[in-house]
Formats: C-alpha cells, structure tokens, sequence
C-alpha cells in the first residue's frame, strides 16, 4: 500500500504556477518545481505525468480562475468594463508581472503542443467578452475590428509590464487607449 498524497493538485498549480510564469516553460527546471512546490520528483510525476502536463494543467487553471470574465461580465455592459478589465488583469497577481497566457505565447513553438489549442481557446473566451462589451456601446467602427485592436492593446501591456511594471505609465497609456476607443 503506498503513502497517502501530502499535498493537493490545487496546492501544487498555485505553487507551480509563478515559477513557470517568471521563467517561462523551457527554463523553468524540475528541481524549481520540487522546491516551489514542495513535492518531489516522483510525487509531482505521478499526479501530473509530466512537466509537459504540469504546465498545461497552470495554464488552465490559470485561465479558469482568473478574473477578466467576471470584470467583463458585469452589467451594464460597455466601455467601463473594458478599462477595468484593462487595468486589473495585467496586474501583478502572484508577485509576477503581465498575463501568464501572453507571457506563454513568447515561447509557444517550445511550448506542449495542446499549449496551443489551451491558449487560443482562452482568446476567443476573452474576445467573446470583449465582443458583448464592444456591442453595447453601438461603436461607429466594426466590432470585431476594435474587438482584435483591445485584444492587440492587452497584449501589449502584458509583455510591456515585463520589462516595466510601472502601474501609473500602465494607467495613462489605457486611459489614452480608452479615450481613442470610445471615439471610435
């Protein structure tokens, strides 16, 4: 009979997650995860498999619990949605910086295959939401034009905050965008 587990599956994706958000999937080492985690080698692999299926499972549960679907849901909605959720989702969540998703697109041609397929699906959830807010607003211009230009923006800010994680520049630059969009 073997040991009982001492850890959660939860645990470890909380705990694995920063590591493979700070250093991306080809750098981020077994022995980082044993020691960001907790559990070693053999406990990791016989609940993930793999660091291929360890990663994956962060990136889910990363795009399952974030919270740019609820700040994109909020009624009404519109305009207001989309600079909170500007504002708010790049932030500095687990002490990293910029958006686990985009940070993960740097290096998708390194990245598990179904790396892919997890993180387009994760767009078109997020465009979806974008789509319903871009709606509301009866914008002159083509929805699905500015729904790609928001998407671009986001990106940008993300991969932006890597290099400076300064939130007041960060603020001024959405506010600028903002003001563009609501013009348009």
């Amino acid at each position: 009979m073997g040991r009982p587990r001492k850890f959660s599956r939860e645990g470890v994706l909380q705990k694995a997650m920063p590591v493979f958000w700070k250093y991306g999937f080809a750098r981020t080492t077994l022995p980082d995860l044993e020691q960001a985690t907790g559990v070693n080698k053999s406990g990791l692999y016989t609940e993930f498999e793999s660091k291929e299926a360890l990663f994956l499972a962060c990136l889910r549960h990363y795009l399952d619990t974030r919270s740019s679907g609820a700040l994109l849901m909020a009624e009404p909605l519109g305009w207001e949605n989309v600079e909170r959720f500007l504002e708010e989702a790049p932030s500095c969540a687990f002490d990293q910086r910029g958006c686990f998703s985009v940070n993960s697109m740097r290096e998708l041609d390194g990245l598990p295959k179904e790396a892919r397929k997890v993180i387009a699906d994760g767009r078109a959830r997020l465009n979806h939401l974008l789509r319903a807010n871009v709606t509301a607003e009866q914008p002159k211009m083509d929805v699905n034009s500015l729904c790609e230009l928001i998407s671009a923006f986001f990106s940008g800010i993300c991969i932006e905050a890597n290099l400076n994680p300064d939130r007041k520049r960060a603020r001024r630059k959405i506010r600028d965008f903002m003001q563009m969009l609501r013009a348009a």
